[in-house]
């Protein structure tokens, strides 16, 4: 019953399900579509939607750091909370990756809210220069 709040969308991508028809996600796999969206999308990037997004982008060029990974996780907490009203964030924790340094391990602990159901996500954020420090 309570998911049905969840609601159902298109499947992200876009795909063409057995029968012809747009493939649709529902529930639970309706939210962390929309997560990856929200997380996959650059502020300003959506025309009409200036503000819809996640500031992340702007350090793309960024030193993989601790300064860099506590800004990226603030940046994903603050446009989960902001665009994504059915899910409650738990925890967001940044680690360095790749053999040097250009990838960030985005981890979020969120719960749904009408389920209560805990999941984990991990959004790999690849850094364009790659350089590790500190």
């Amino acid at each position: 019953m309570f998911k049905v709040f969840l609601g159902k969308g298109w499947q992200f991508p876009v795909a063409v399900d057995e029968g012809g028809a747009l493939a649709v996600a529902e529930y639970e796999e309706s939210v962390r579509e929309s997560i990856w969206v929200i997380l996959g999308t650059a502020k300003g990037e959506r025309v009409m939607r200036p503000d819809f997004g996640c500031g992340i982008y702007d350090m793309v060029f960024g030193v993989n750091s601790s300064t860099t990974a506590a800004e990226a996780a603030e940046e994903v907490r603050d446009a989960l909370v902001s665009f994504e009203p059915r899910i409650d964030v738990l925890g967001v924790e940044v680690e360095p990756g790749g053999d040097s340094g250009e990838v960030l391990y985005i981890s979020i602990d969120y719960q749904v809210r009408a389920t209560n159901t805990v999941f984990n996500l991990v959004y790999p954020f690849y850094l364009e220069g790659g350089a590790a420090t500190a």
